[in-house]
C-alpha cells in the first residue's frame, strides 16, 4: 500500500516544492516508485525544477474536469526513472479533499509512495486535504515568522488528531543561525514543537539545477540532506548531515 506524505508549510516561500521535487528524486533514485501531485493551482512550478515543462500535455485540471483519468494525466520524469509528477493546472481550480482522496485511491497500487504539494497558508482547504495523508511533513525556515505560522499549522493538525508530523528546516545557512535570526536549530524545533526528520542546507548548487531543471549535481550539500530524510521516511537509521547545534 502507497504511503502519502502530505507536504505543507504555513507561509509561501519556504521552499516547499523543493522539497518535495528533492524527497521524489531521492526516494525515486533509492528505487522506490513515487508520484507527486501538485497542488499549487496557478502557480505550478515542478515541472520547470524537473525540466519537462514542454514534456507536460495533461495535468491535474484535466483530471478534476473528466477529461482523463488520474493515470493517464501522469508524465514520468527522465532524470529518475521511478519518479512521476501530476503538474497543478496553469490556473486557479477548485479541489475538494474528497477528490485527492479519490485520486490517492485510484493510483496507489502503482506507486510506493505519493508526495503531495499542498500549496501554502493556514486554511480549512489545506487542512482538509493533508489531514487525509499517513504523514505530514512541515516545513520552515530560520525566518521567526515562517517558524511562528508553523506553529500555528501543526497545533492545529494536532487539534484535529493529526499526530503524525515531522519538521523540516530549510534554507539553513550560518548566516542565519547565531545573533542573526535564532541562537539555534533546537530554539526553532522547540518553537514549532514538532519532531525534526532533517535540516536542509542552503545549496546554491541545488539552486540552480532546479532553476535549470538539471539533475542535483552529486556533490550538493542539500542532495545529500535529501537522500538521508528519504532514508528515514523508509525507516532506517541515518545521521543528520546538518548539526542542530
Amino acid at each position: 500500500m502507497s504511503k502519502i506524505i502530505a507536504v505543507t508549510s504555513g507561509k509561501g516561500g519556504t521552499g516547499k516544492s523543493t522539497v518535495c521535487s528533492g524527497l521524489g528524486y531521492t526516494l525515486a533514485k533509492q528505487g522506490h516508485r513515487t508520484l507527486l501531485i501538485e497542488l499549487d493551482f496557478g502557480l505550478r512550478c515542478l515541472d520547470i525544477i524537473f525540466g519537462i515543462e514542454k514534456k507536460i500535455e495533461y495535468d491535474l485540471g484535466d483530471v478534476l474536469n473528466g477529461r482523463k483519468q488520474p493515470l493517464d494525466a501522469v508524465t514520468q520524469v527522465p532524470m529518475a526513472a521511478n519518479l512521476n509528477l501530476l503538474c497543478a493546472p496553469k490556473t486557479l481550480t477548485h479541489v475538494t479533499a474528497e477528490q485527492i482522496v479519490d485520486i490517492c485511491r485510484s493510483v496507489k497500487k502503482y506507486f510506493d509512495y505519493i508526495i503531495i504539494d499542498t500549496g501554502a497558508g493556514i486554511n480549512s482547504h489545506v487542512f482538509d486535504i493533508v489531514e487525509q495523508a499517513n504523514l505530514i511533513l512541515i516545513i520552515s525556515t530560520p525566518d521567526p515568522v515562517c517558524i511562528r505560522d508553523a506553529s500555528l499549522m501543526s497545533d492545529e493538525f494536532y487539534n484535529r488528531g493529526n499526530k503524525s508530523q515531522r519538521l523540516i528546516i530549510n534554507k539553513i545557512s550560518k548566516k542565519v543561525i547565531g545573533d542573526a535570526l535564532v541562537n539555534n536549530l533546537d530554539e526553532i524545533i522547540d518553537r514549532i514543537g514538532v519532531q525534526l526528520i532533517g535540516v536542509i542546507p542552503d545549496d546554491f548548487k541545488m539552486t540552480v539545477a532546479t532553476g535549470k531543471g538539471n539533475p542535483i549535481p552529486t556533490d550538493s550539500a542539500a542532495l545529500k540532506a535529501f537522500d538521508a530524510i528519504s532514508k528515514r521516511l523508509v525507516g532506517d537509521f541515518v545521521p543528520l548531515t546538518v548539526k542542530t547545534s
